[in-house]
């Protein structure tokens, strides 16, 4: 039994169990294995969301074939009286704040926390979900936080970076929940709870030591372009591409409008593209002329053609998962006191940063202090999504891309589409990774939707004791051969996860448990009952 606050709650409860398969025929069960694939679409026409459409004013392809429409959603979130209703996944915006602390000085990433602060609690709009997460030559790409509409949670996460745990209670696996609240102690509003922390004399002493810790741990790593060689800041390039190109696989298997939001000091261009210097270049083609070919360094003037692909190839990642890149020039917080003599290379890395941007569709925001103003019109023209699904016909389980098109009928000049430009169809669950598995089962707990290979009810029954938190006993009821379909092996490994959320999609408990059933022994009642 777990203790809760008040109600009324939203109880969203998730079984995995070994390497499932959608099950079919299998004692009492049958069910039918269906692929929906759902095209979120935005129209743009003169800087501005175009309202008003209907499903037959649109055309889908899978590929080179016409595709029926099945299913057509509207969301309008800044409609005038828009109800807040509980949206289907695809349709919601997902924000990735991520911080890179390879290329960035570390005094520049605390501060960019507040830039990102600022666009979590003005700009983005209630029903839009984000995450947080780190970059780091060391490590790569790190998740502290998973995608969630819950403020508190976000707050939270970009105050450690995930660099300082909680050790009070084992961490969520589906990292969903980075800090347990103090329900004695939580304003209703969340904006004007963090307002309250920062401004109480408490809270600067904590926000204090919390910065302080980030600046020891963040220093500790050091900035790459200040202490490596030259050869030493490519590899460290070439790593970050290949890096980044995974994260935009796995950015892939998240259903929604998809924006990494990366607040960086950029590198170099030159490691990249060569010396942009006219006079050097002269000089390497004087020395060519003249057989002094060894006197000069071609990749140190033409650039790095390994680099520059491993660079295309991450871009064409993100661009397949249609994740669009906004990347965030947080060297200009440090550089606006320090003066342009204080900061070498800069002008090399906003070039970086302006050409990740403009290869996924983004742009380069270079006044960090006013985050969500400089995404405001971003934020506007993304406001309403047009959600179109179609079933595709034996579609095969093999994760293999699929190219889409979207057309508008008797669009008028002017008017531009904005659409996934394709999709990888599904693979079986064992086949995914760690992340992917992560990122799928938090969706289902984020999105509260009904589905997967494994039938399981469940049934919560909350008792009011003295105070405000109440008890509620959780009973899960799996269906058994569900659970055991594509089983191998003696053991069955299963993972049950169980959330409490409010209305407003904050968490404020959960659960989770992993076990083991030995297929011998339990296989005959799971076969029979469940």
């Amino acid at each position: 039994m777990r203790r809760l606050g008040p109600l009324p709650w939203i109880l969203a409860a998730t079984v995995w169990g070994g390497s499932a398969q959608p099950a079919s025929a299998q004692g009492f069960a049958e069910t039918t294995d269906v692929v929906v694939v759902e095209v979120p679409v935005q129209v743009v026409r003169d800087g501005e969301p175009v309202r008003g459409l209907s499903a037959a004013d649109f055309e889908v392809y899978d590929g080179r074939r016409k595709v029926e429409i099945t299913g057509f959603e509207v969301l309008d979130l800044y409609a005038p009286g828009q109800k807040r209703t509980r949206l289907p996944i695809s349709a919601r915006r997902h924000f990735l704040l991520l911080f890179d602390l390879a290329f960035s000085d570390a005094r520049s990433v605390v501060r960019a926390r507040e830039a990102a602060r600022d666009l979590v609690l003005q700009g983005l709009h209630p029903e839009d979900l984000a995450a947080v997460a780190t970059y780091s030559a060391s490590r790569g790409p790190q998740i502290v936080l998973g995608f969630t509409a819950d403020r508190r949670q976000i707050d939270a996460a970009l105050d450690t970076l995930g660099i300082v745990p909680d050790a009070d209670r084992p961490p969520d696996p589906l990292r969903l929940v980075v800090a347990q609240r103090d329900e004695t102690d939580r304003p209703a509003d969340t904006r004007s709870a963090v307002q309250s922390r920062r401004t109480s004399e408490a809270g600067l002493e904590l926000e204090a030591l919390t910065n302080e810790a980030l600046l020891s741990e963040l220093g500790s790593m050091g900035k790459l372009g200040e202490r490596a060689n030259t050869s030493s800041q490519r590899t460290a390039v070439t790593a970050f591409a290949r890096s980044f190109a995974d994260l935009g696989k796995l950015m892939g298997s998240v259903l929604g409008r998809k924006y990494v939001v990366l607040l960086s000091e950029g590198f170099d261009t030159s490691l990249v593209t060569g010396s942009t210097d006219q006079k050097e270049r002269d000089e390497l083609a004087q020395d060519t002329l003249e057989g002094n070919v060894w006197e000069a360094s071609s990749e140190q003037v033409f650039g790095d053609t390994k680099s520059l692909n491993e660079i295309e190839g991450m871009l064409e990642s993100f661009r397949r998962a249609d994740c669009v890149i906004q990347t965030v020039d947080i060297g200009g917080l440090r550089a606006a006191g320090a003066g342009a003599a204080d900061t070498p290379g800069r002008a090399g890395g906003k070039d970086s940063l302006f050409q990740i941007a403009r290869g996924t569709g983004g742009d380069l925001i270079e006044n960090a202090n006013d985050l969500s103003g400089a995404m405001d019109k971003m934020l506007k023209r993304t406001g309403v999504t047009y959600v179109l699904s179609f079933q595709p016909e034996k579609l095969k389980r093999d994760g293999a891309y699929r190219k889409l098109r979207v057309e508008l009928k008797g669009a008028p000049r002017g008017t531009r589409v904005v659409h996934r430009p394709g999709y990888f169809a599904p693979k079986p669950y064992a086949e995914m990774t760690s992340l992917e598995k992560l990122l799928e089962t938090a969706s289902q707990i984020t999105s509260g939707e009904e589905r997967g290979a494994i039938h399981a009810a469940v049934l919560a029954a909350p008792f009011r004791v003295a105070g405000e938190t109440a008890y509620v006993p959780v009973v899960i009821e799996v269906d058994g051969p569900g659970l055991l379909a594509g089983t191998q092996g003696a053991t069955l490994p299963t993972e049950i996860y169980v959330y409490a959320l409010d209305e407003g999609g904050a968490i404020h408990d959960f659960l989770a448990q992993s076990f083991g059933l030995e297929t011998a022994k339990a296989g005959p009642a799971l076969q029979q009952s469940g």
